[in-house]
């Protein structure tokens, strides 16, 4: 079973679970490692695939899917989100990418903005380095996922079965890229009772005031965000020049966990949305470590487990503590061998071990 598992972002309807694991196991191993971390392997390591929820029927009458084009977007939450993006983008490189134009030429928030408005923006978003490589039609694609997930509520079901399907009794962290840290969240606020104590959000536009924060399931009250119930730990990690996580620091957003979330920035060049430099960065390689030594099951078979052994269980707590501030530290405690041993937890509720 896995102990981690990773949730995927956008642009993924043509790929599987199987064709995404290979590179995402090997970037968190590689993540581990470069922290101290766990030894894992690729089978501790689980994907929850949702990209074909998104996939076009090949039943249309059209040869594949149809390009979405400037003319195609009318929708307000696209357009108001392509200019914020637009906005970051010109803030972060000012010597490449033009500003938007004043708040009186620019479509207001609620109405859609004109083809020639959304074309403009996808012309001053090719000159950033971060877009550089990014089509318009991948781009425009990318903008009806998020749309859809929010505000269609059959999709959102279709899509948060898939991380059900995906948990299981073992998993210790959930981990979530781009809108998949959006559906993670989400599944987390649902699922109080998979007690996973470690959610580690990367590339985030969970922070997106009016498009995605006040849009999620459950909604924020008076400005703060719901935090999930089973969470103890929440790391979110972005790069500074990632477009996409508009809001670098959750922190402010959702105050109401045991311990506040730790915005971590990273640098990941200039694919500073990708999946893979967020995973492999040692700043996240040390969140999943400490997840994965948080909150140790205990067996519940033991006769001292069903009688309730605070003394030990207030031990293990301090332990993860200990834990904990050296992993932020940069440190880890380590077996005689030099080698970690994390327990996870079994279907039948019995401590397990990764080596």
């Amino acid at each position: 079973m896995a102990a981690i598992v990773v949730v995927h972002g956008i642009g993924k309807q043509y790929l599987g679970a199987h064709t995404l694991h290979r590179g995402i196991a090997s970037a968190v191993l590689d993540g581990l490692r470069l922290a101290g971390g766990p030894e894992l392997t690729p089978e501790d390591v689980g994907v929850a695939f949702y990209g074909h929820c998104f996939r076009p029927s090949g039943a249309t009458a059209v040869k594949g899917e149809p390009a979405p084009r400037a003319r195609d977007v009318t929708d307000p939450l696209e357009t108001e989100l392509l200019l914020a993006w637009w906005a970051e983008a010109a803030r972060l490189e000012p010597d490449r990418v033009p500003p938007p134009p004043a708040p009186r030429n620019a479509a207001r928030p609620g109405k859609a903005a004109t083809p020639v408005a959304v074309q403009r923006a996808l012309h001053a978003l090719s000159r950033s380095r971060f877009f550089a490589r990014t089509a318009d039609r991948f781009l425009l694609g990318v903008l009806s996922q998020v749309r859809r997930y929010l505000t269609e509520p059959g999709v959102r079901e279709r899509v948060q079965c898939e991380i059900e399907a995906a948990v299981t009794p073992g998993t210790r962290v959930l981990v979530g890229h781009s809108l998949g840290s959006v559906v993670a969240y989400e599944a987390l606020c649902a699922h109080p009772e998979w007690q996973i104590p470690t959610l580690v959000t990367v590339g985030s536009p969970l922070g997106i005031p009016r498009l995605v924060f006040d849009r999620l399931l459950p909604g924020p009250a008076a400005g703060e965000g719901h935090w999930p119930a089973g969470v103890r730990d929440w790391t979110n990690v972005c790069d500074r020049r990632d477009v996409v996580a508009l809001a670098k620091r959750l922190a402010p957003l959702f105050p109401g966990g045991p311990r506040p979330v730790q915005d971590v920035l990273v640098d990941n060049g200039w694919q500073a949305h990708s999946i893979e430099h967020h995973l492999t960065a040692a700043e996240t390689g040390a969140a999943l470590a400490a997840g994965l030594v948080a909150g140790e099951p205990e067996d519940a078979g033991e006769a001292e487990d069903a009688r309730g052994d605070r003394g030990r269980r207030g031990g293990q707590r301090q332990r993860g503590r200990r834990a904990d501030a050296m992993w932020r530290f940069g440190k880890g405690p380590q077996t005689d061998r030099g080698r970690w041993h994390v327990p996870v937890r079994t279907p039948r509720g019995t401590p397990g071990r990764v080596r």
